[in-house]
């Protein structure tokens, strides 16, 4: 099944794959209660505190996870522990070629501590719309995809390259979240978060149609938006929208800070286990 084909049938997976109506409801209430508060600073103070109480949201892992829930388990082999996820490694050396992007997630606990010791794993496509591992032409590459393990901040960082915009999708990258590195490369986990990073739209369309190799990428953002994307339409990417700085030239920096409940266990697909 190709990635338009699984985005058709499979993505929409409605209020199991996404609990995003629930949440932006009760932080809309939140808003109004510290719009309504004694004073400007405090106010602020609250909206902060509310916003990082607040998890981020759970998603499809997508068809391409190379978790072990659908075909291979990257994560259990010697050299997906790195920071820099261009190249493939063990029996290719392949490096993915696109636009320079260096993306950090902070994670943060349920009471706004950063979750240090925490493993990240993250993937996502090339700049062709490719997968590693998966897709045609690159099944025998495991390129663009890592582990880390957050630091005293709760910030994990990978040196990557700008992901393509596939038909179906707007431009984003996977991660799961484990409580330790031994919990991600063992293959058992429990995984603690699936979730997605969205990319903004005007460093999406300025990669688009002056970096090499992403041309059809020009084509495919334009037939989407975040309100028609199957994961990120209902809330806009409220929690899940990168800040991105940089140039093409130079490079770009993305970056997220998300909560996460580490008590939680979730299944495959970012569903909450039952």
């Amino acid at each position: 099944m190709n990635n338009e084909e699984y985005v058709r049938e499979v993505h929409d997976k409605g209020f199991l794959f996404d609990r995003r109506r629930l949440l932006g409801l009760l932080g809309g209430a939140g808003a109004l209660a510290v719009a309504g508060g004694s004073g400007l600073l405090a106010g602020g103070a609250e909206a902060a505190a509310a916003a990082c109480a607040t998890e981020v949201e759970s998603e499809t892992a997508g068809p391409f996870p190379a978790d072990g829930s659908n075909g291979p388990d990257v994560r259990v082999l010697s050299g997906i522990v790195r920071s820099d996820i261009r190249p493939s490694f063990g029996t290719s050396t392949t490096v993915a070629p696109g636009v320079p992007l260096q993306f950090r997630l902070t994670v943060s606990n349920l009471s706004c501590a950063p979750l240090a010791g925490a493993a990240v794993y993250a993937w996502h496509c090339d700049r062709a719309g490719r997968y590693s591992l998966y897709s045609s032409g690159v099944t025998n590459e495991n390129y663009l995809r890592g582990i880390q393990v957050t630091d005293s901040t709760g910030t994990v960082s990978f040196t990557s390259i700008y992901p393509a915009c596939y038909s179906g999708r707007w431009p984003h990258i996977h991660f799961e979240v484990y409580s330790s590195l031994a919990n991600a490369t063992s293959g058992a986990g429990p995984i603690r978060k699936t979730s997605q990073i969205a990319l903004p739209e005007a460093i999406s369309k300025t990669v688009y149609a002056s970096a090499t190799g992403y041309s059809q990428s020009v084509t495919n953002l334009n037939r989407i938006t975040l309100a028609s994307d199957m994961v990120f339409g209902d809330d806009l990417a409220a929690r899940e929208m990168a800040t991105v700085t940089g140039s093409v030239s130079a490079g770009y920096v993305a970056s997220l800070a998300i909560t996460v409940d580490p008590t939680k266990t979730e299944s495959g697909g970012g569903r909450p286990s039952a």
